[in-house]
């Protein structure tokens, strides 16, 4: 039987249907209605229905979204806003008559990559996305950490140390999700941009940025070094907690060559003496990690 898994974004949801084994068969973006709910559910159930016919059959069914998912399923979505307070699993169920599991998007991606990707031969897997936000989540032999809150993850949400906001002069931002100095405002995408025009005072994108790491300019290495400082003490932070075995990066910052190859590394001065890091490598399935573990929760029982 195939597997349905969808992933749903601020611009963008993806359906895709796997065989068996989780190799793509098929897949298709539309735009995501952002703020009509009803809207919402029927553009989603509308590409169900497609897989349906596509296959012939009902299969399960998984969906990855941003934001948050308290334990009584009721979702907290900056990015979509009209799915807030909202219990889309059952609604969905409701109109499509079938299970349906659903968790924050960066939990499948990291289901993603522990079972079937970069991170399959481990045992405790922590996958991160470093993209519009960041954001991830902890598989222990190859399932994710089951918590009460829904909220275990969101690295992006430590706060940022005294230390390195006095190394280098930064500024402190309140961040979207209402809290005060969260380093999600320094390493994800749009941190970028902040500090590049803290060390700078120009304003330039992170795609800049990293044009002009690779021609070697002395102000985006800065700007790299501080970057990997903030990136590298806040997985000390996950590691000292959490211990992964291995880190998967995803998004569009995993992409960047020297932060991939770098952060062990810089890792290792925010660890205590003579402990290493932890391997850090990028996605083996890249974009698509996270609408293929979806998929991969869709398929497991008890996860509805």
């Amino acid at each position: 039987m195939a597997r349905y898994g969808v992933d749903i974004g601020g611009t963008k949801i993806e359906t895709a249907i796997f065989d068996d084994h989780f190799n793509l068969l098929d897949s298709w973006r539309v735009n995501t209605p952002t703020n009509d709910y009803a809207l919402f559910l029927n553009t989603i159930n509308a590409q169900i229905i497609k897989a349906d016919e596509i296959t012939g059959e009902q299969c399960s069914l998984g969906i990855g979204m941003p934001g948050l998912i308290n334990h009584h399923g009721k979702v907290l979505s900056a990015n979509i806003p009209c799915a807030t307070n909202k219990d889309i699993a059952q609604d969905l169920n409701t109109l499509l008559n079938r299970p349906i599991s659903i968790k924050n998007d960066t939990r499948c991606f990291a289901l993603s990559e522990a079972t079937l990707g970069a991170g399959k031969h481990h045992s405790r897997v922590f996958g991160a996305i470093i993209g519009t936000g960041a954001a991830g989540g902890l598989c222990i032999n190859g399932k994710l950490e089951q918590t009460t809150l829904g909220i275990a993850g969101e690295y992006g949400h430590i706060p940022l140390s005294a230390q390195l906001q006095q190394k280098y002069q930064l500024p402190i931002f309140t961040c979207g999700c209402g809290l005060t100095g969260c380093v999600e405002s320094y390493i994800a995408g749009p941190g970028i941009n902040r500090l590049y025009q803290h060390f700078t005072g120009k304003t330039e994108t992170a795609i800049y940025w990293h044009q002009q790491l690779k021609l070697k300019d002395k102000t985006a290495k800065k700007i790299l070094d501080c970057y990997l400082d903030i990136l590298s003490e806040t997985f000390a932070t996950l590691i000292k907690v959490q211990e992964p075995d291995i880190i998967v990066l995803g998004g569009g910052l995993s992409l960047v060559d020297d932060i991939v190859t770098q952060l062990p590394e810089v890792i290792k001065r925010h660890l205590f003496p003579g402990f290493p890091s932890p391997k850090i490598v990028a996605a083996q399935f890249g974009d698509s990690s996270g609408v293929r573990g979806a998929a991969i929760l869709g398929s497991l029982p008890n996860e509805s």
